[in-house]
């Protein structure tokens, strides 16, 4: 958390691009034409958002995301959460606050289901080989998963994310009910990005030890 530019400097997203040849952007510099204004009829929003055309343009989209909780009214941070980093949190044109919206909204977490109309990933990556199962989203109570998940539904890589969580102690908020009914995840469903239900989901796995781990999702996601 904190000024964009200057932790992907301090993580070498800058460096890392030079030496392997792609280009890093920090979205909260896109000048205004660089923004496409989304409306989101049905939705939540009073006025929709701003969303990047970079994401619109591109040929495809690969989405990586972490195994978190969120303190801040998000309830949980994976791959549906992380799209909220797409949209402007102030808008170039009259510097309206999106983002200030979002966390002051009680439809929070139908609001992040709702942007992910916008753009449809090829492939989401999750890494879950560590993970905070209360507080997040930058610190929290650590747990070590040890699991990396991909897949090209984000509903279904959430359901997973979240039942996860569930088995190693997630705290009151992700842990009550079933995992579909968690807020993000059912209004995404409703949208149709995604699997509505736990036996939608196809876990493959390669080796015993990760069946295992599979298993034990699917009783949780079955509640």
């Amino acid at each position: 958390m904190g000024d964009t530019r200057g932790i992907m400097e301090r993580k070498g997203a800058f460096s890392l691009g030079d030496r392997l040849g792609f280009r890093a952007v920090v979205l909260d510099e896109t000048p205004a034409e660089g923004w496409a204004d989304e409306r989101l009829t049905g939705g939540h929003w009073s006025r929709g958002v701003l969303f990047p055309r970079l994401f619109q343009e591109a040929d495809l989209l690969v989405q990586t995301c972490c195994l978190k909780t969120h303190r801040y009214g998000g309830h949980f941070t994976m791959s549906l959460k992380n799209s909220v980093g797409m949209v402007a949190k102030y808008s170039p044109r009259d510097n309206y606050n999106y983002m200030g919206e979002l966390h002051g909204s009680s439809y929070q977490r139908q609001m992040i289901a709702e942007i992910n109309q916008l753009y449809r990933p090829a492939m989401i990556v999750l890494d879950g080989l560590a993970g905070f199962t209360d507080g997040g989203p930058e610190s929290g109570t650590l747990v070590k998963p040890q699991v990396m998940l991909l897949g090209t539904d984000r509903v279904a890589v959430d359901a997973v994310g979240v039942a996860i969580l569930r088995m190693y102690g997630g705290n009151a908020t992700i842990s009550r009910g079933q995992v579909f009914d968690q807020e993000q995840i059912a209004r995404a469903a409703r949208l149709g990005l995604g699997a509505a239900r736990p036996d939608q989901i196809d876990l493959v796995t390669d080796d015993p030890e990760s069946r295992k781990v599979a298993d034990r999702v699917q009783g949780v996601l079955r509640g």
